[in-house]
């Protein structure tokens, strides 16, 4: 017997997050100005402590993560260069082709393997100084990866390939929005994975759980070009505090509690993993992610049959399903997760 399910429970994205009840009392109460004349306090705040907890001289408040990744490629390069991206990055597969609008540089495409790769892949795919070439001006990194199900970069491979990017006069961008979970599950502090970069973008609307938010850090200079470029597409706001107050909340509360997540996340793949029909490796489950197939069957069938008994999963491609955890799904939830998903599979 499969238990009923009375409510949603959401494994689209760890996006999905709604402010808590703490976190819209501070939201409430924020204290506001005209961020556009950098007049609103609340956000000032924020970007202090964003730029000091990850040991750079300042931040720079966004309304998406994409914002501030296409910021961060803008303010590095110029019209004609080429960016060095790995081929599944969230800047490359998700930012609606951003680097050529915005920015107009062209991607050379590293093929890694679940969303990482090496100083080999990095230097095989240098261009030579030929004025028939682009110019390789920026590296680009994503930790964790998203397309890479929630993949930790080792941080001995990031600083392995950030020196062979110095040794070519590259610089290095890292896209962060989940950083926080990398930090949370290897106990290494989130500066010491931002200290190789010039540039880190983190988000406080994933797993943090503020409604709306990312930001941009790295030193004045590179940022004060950041903000022109965000005042150019639009991105400036005025009193901004209101959301800032919700990020912040979050920046303070919320990290510690990501280790739930991903206690939920792996729980959610090793009890799938008992069901012969299902495809997935609990090993690879490194923070809120889960991947997993179910050979010859259609993966949209199974989307939409999990969505009619209350549990909402995404089709990450043709053939794989993702979930992904967060602070609106209960480790009951999970268990409930777990019998849908597996009474589906078996159907």
């Amino acid at each position: 017997m499969v238990a009923e399910i009375s409510h949603t429970i959401d494994l689209r994205s760890d996006t999905v997050t709604k402010p808590t009840p703490p976190m819209r009392e501070a939201m409430a109460g924020a204290e506001v100005g005209d961020d556009v004349f950098g007049e609103d306090p609340t956000v000032q705040e924020l970007e202090a402590e964003t730029a000091s907890f990850l040991g750079k001289e300042a931040a720079l408040f966004t309304v998406s993560g994409t914002m501030a990744n296409q910021l961060a490629i803008r303010s590095h390069t110029e019209p004609g260069d080429e960016i060095l991206v790995e081929a599944q990055a969230h800047i490359f597969y998700y930012e609606g082709g951003g680097p050529a609008a915005l920015s107009g540089v062209m991607c050379r495409l590293l093929q890694g393997e679940r969303g990482l790769f090496s100083v080999s892949d990095l230097e095989s795919a240098l261009r030579p100084m030929d004025p028939h070439f682009p110019r390789s001006r920026l590296v680009c990194m994503e930790n964790t990866h998203n397309r890479g199900g929630g993949k930790i970069w080792p941080l001995e491979q990031i600083q392995e390939v950030a020196a062979a990017a110095r040794r070519h006069g590259l610089r290095l961008h890292l896209d962060g929005a989940r950083l926080w979970n990398a930090a949370v599950a290897t106990g290494i502090a989130e500066r010491q994975w931002a200290a190789p970069f010039d540039t880190v973008s983190v988000c406080f609307s994933k797993g943090l759980g503020a409604p709306v938010g990312s930001a941009l850090v790295g030193s004045k200079e590179l940022l004060a070009r950041a903000k022109r470029f965000r005042k150019m597409i639009g991105g400036g706001m005025r009193q901004a505090g209101i959301i800032a107050a919700g990020a912040l909340f979050a920046l303070k509360n919320h990290r510690a509690r990501l280790s739930e997540d991903h206690a939920n996340a792996k729980a959610l793949a090793e009890g799938i993993s008992r069901c012969p029909a299902i495809e997935v490796t609990p090993a690879e489950v490194e923070t809120n992610m889960v991947r997993f197939r179910l050979p010859g069957r259609p993966v949209e069938e199974m989307v939409d049959h999990l969505r009619a008994r209350g549990v909402l999963v995404l089709a990450a491609d043709r053939v794989t399903i993702r979930a992904v955890t967060s602070l609106m799904v209960s480790a009951a939830d999970i268990r409930l997760a777990i019998d849908a998903i597996v009474h589906a599979a078996e159907r």
